[in-house]
């Protein structure tokens, strides 16, 4: 709930500076959301945003969190329609989503969370994994190459430098530049773990593929610069059994139907 108001607080201020639509994006293929541009609706739809969380964080009303998600959703394809994507405030919409419907559809608490983690938790794998595939399909087994490597890396600097006015290659980055069978083991290592998605879908694997995905995407952010708070955020929050943890440090026994960090799903 956190990540998804201060996405929507942060493109709340944006959007106002937005005149036309680059790209369409979900509602706005079928509905002309320009009337979100050069006013001030987008903050109060970011208000409206914060209403429905505590709607739903509360439990005042079954509809909080659908509220909460479909206020989101215009303001992403509001935000991102000059043609820029986020994928953090994906993993965002997914979660606000995946409690709209379990609130709506279950009345009893723990069956509502059980589905919500579900979807999650599917959906999640299946991104990993299927954006593995694209890369295969796009590329095939030279995606891994290290000499695209050095060119994202090139490219990332050029963004880097339109916004601060100075060229900065991190010392990993430097490494990554001289080191060429450095630079094809990180996209090796990036691909696998992106293809080992879905088997977090098993409790079993769930820790180990997780801890794997968290630890690319910190990789992403020494080589690339460019960060995944939201989405670490989110993987570490699902990785871990955190009500046995806490109830083992409480001294007191898991309460029934709660064990795990997780619905085991």
């Amino acid at each position: 709930m956190g990540w998804a108001l201060w996405f929507g607080w942060e493109w709340g201020l944006y959007i106002p500076n937005i005149a036309d639509v680059v790209l369409p994006l979900g509602i706005a293929r079928f509905v002309d959301i320009s009337f979100m541009f050069e006013n001030n609706l987008s903050i109060v739809n970011a208000g409206l945003m914060t209403a429905a969380a505590l709607v739903g964080f509360f439990r005042l009303h079954r509809s909080g969190y659908m509220l909460l998600a479909i206020s989101f959703h215009l303001q992403y394809v509001s935000r991102y329609s000059l043609g820029e994507i986020s994928h953090g405030s994906n993993v965002v919409g997914l979660t606000a989503v995946a409690l709209g419907l379990a609130y709506l559809a279950f009345r009893e608490e723990k069956h509502s969370r059980r589905f919500a983690l579900g979807v999650i938790i599917f959906f999640l794998g299946l991104g990993y994994t299927t954006a593995a595939m694209s890369k295969l399909i796009a590329s095939g087994p030279l995606w891994v190459d290290g000499g695209h490597m050095w060119m994202w890396i090139q490219e990332r600097t050029v963004d880097v430098f339109s916004k601060s006015g100075e060229i900065n290659v991190n010392r990993f980055q430097q490494l990554v530049l001289d080191q060429y069978p450095l630079a094809t083991a990180i996209l090796a290592f990036g691909l696998v773990t992106e293809l080992t998605g879905v088997l977090i879908w098993s409790p079993r694997f769930r820790p180990w593929v997780m801890t794997l995905l968290m630890a690319m995407h910190v990789g992403i952010l020494m080589s690339m610069q460019i960060n995944f708070p939201a989405n670490n955020a989110i993987l570490f929050l699902l990785a871990y059994p955190w009500a046995d943890l806490i109830d083992r440090f409480l001294g007191r026994r898991p309460a029934p139907g709660l064990a795990g960090s997780v619905a085991p799903v």
